[in-house]
């Protein structure tokens, strides 16, 4: 049973299929994508992305369909939601926002009475912006707050809602993400379109500052000779500090976190900048120093067990043991990489060996991000900075 609101979701990525699965519960939802393979698997009741909850949700009784086409979508939707990717662009010091933009215009010319909803992080003003090009109010922005591979568990149970208008539509908005998911008291708050877009960028570089803090204790510790585990365990019980996201990694990755940092710092304008300026340099800096302990090791042959950044995730887009494994081509070492998630035969010119078994016989030195039980058999050549087994 829906409320009879006509909703479409451009973009079928982890953020416009988590967010058109859940508002499909209750509400007629359309989902626009240029790609056929993901129109396809959406309308054969099948994820685009990795995520349990995705793939359960959709087998039950949705209000879901999709289109590659932009009329049939948008023509006659109460809500357009729009969800294409921001990349940053390190040539221009900025997101390229080209995919939002033009979805905005093509939206406004096909329906004028929609409220658009900007999911898709943008620099801080983007949306003023765009309000002012187009002379209209409505075009808001709402940042998201997921993990991938719990995309949906996020929006069913969302740790805030923000909202980055106070018009009257913004209102009825948000009260769909509300009454969609399955959290008794969800804190709504309602702001202007650019603090909401600040919001966005602020939060993701204290999580990246977080990350980079526990990494450079375990880089400490490493050069000390002293116990990661026993520091961060004897901090983390302080309540201030908290027992949670403080397992060490190679550095954080991503899609997120890197631009999210590097669009935040490039719109300070070289003012009071020095804690974002030291947090993107921390992450360059850690990947130097895993680099220099693994070639200490001398190993004759070095295996690179996934590629992806965490458990539960298809993605490797900028993941730290990326920027690893390119360090390690550069020595001419051989290389060997398990990543099942890759149907080729090969990744960045460096072989692929899609047998386990294999794989951890032929590499003499195995680099793991994250441990796994499919390693316990060789923890004697295992190089992994998981103290904790956590993502």
């Amino acid at each position: 049973m829906t409320n009879n609101n006509k909703i479409t979701v451009v973009g079928a990525g982890y953020v416009g299929m988590s967010i058109g699965v859940l508002l499909a519960q209750k509400n007629d939802v359309i989902i626009y994508d240029i790609s056929e393979d993901r129109v396809n698997k959406i309308n054969n009741q099948e994820s685009t992305v990795k995520d349990s909850d995705i793939s359960d949700y959709l087998l039950k009784e949705l209000s879901l369909r999709a289109t590659t086409n932009n009329v049939k979508a948008l023509k006659s939707a109460d809500f357009i939601i729009i969800a294409t990717p921001t990349d940053y662009v390190d040539e221009t010091n900025k997101f390229d926002t080209s995919s939002v933009d033009s979805v905005v215009n093509e939206a406004l010319k096909i329906n004028k009475d929609a409220l658009i909803i900007i999911k898709s992080t943008l620099p801080i003003g983007h949306t003023k912006s765009l309000q002012s090009k187009f002379n209209t109010s409505r075009i808001i922005f709402s940042p998201e707050f997921l993990r991938e591979g719990s995309a949906l568990k996020d929006n069913l149970y969302p740790s805030r809602i923000i909202i980055g208008s106070k018009c009257k539509e913004a209102y009825d908005f948000a009260e769909l993400l509300k009454s969609c998911s399955l959290k008794d008291d969800v804190n709504v708050i309602h702001m202007q379109s650019s603090e909401a877009e600040a919001v966005k960028l602020f939060s993701n570089t204290y999580l990246a500052m977080r990350v980079a803090f526990f990494n450079e204790l375990d880089s400490f510790s490493i050069s000390n000779k002293l116990c990661s585990k026993d520091i961060i365990e004897g901090i983390s019980l302080d309540k201030r500090i908290g027992n949670y996201y403080n397992n060490p990694s190679f550095g954080y990755g991503g899609y997120c976190l890197p631009k999210d940092t590097k669009q935040l710092l490039s719109q300070s304008n070289n003012s009071n900048d020095n804690l974002m300026s030291a947090i993107v340099s921390s992450n360059s800096s850690r990947k130097a120093f895993i680099f220099d302990e693994i070639i200490k090791l001398k190993p004759t042959s070095i295996g690179f067990y996934r590629l992806i950044m965490k458990e539960g995730s298809d993605n490797f887009r900028s993941s730290a043991v990326q920027s690893i494994l390119k360090k390690i081509i550069a020595t001419n070492i051989k290389i060997y990489i398990y990543e099942p998630s890759h149907k080729k035969t090969k990744f960045l010119n460096q072989e692929i060996i899609s047998d386990l078994y294999e794989f951890k016989n032929k590499s003499d030195l195995i680099i793991a991000n994250r441990n796994t039980n499919e390693l316990s058999d060789v923890l004697d050549k295992v190089f992994s900075r998981d103290i904790f087994g956590e993502n």
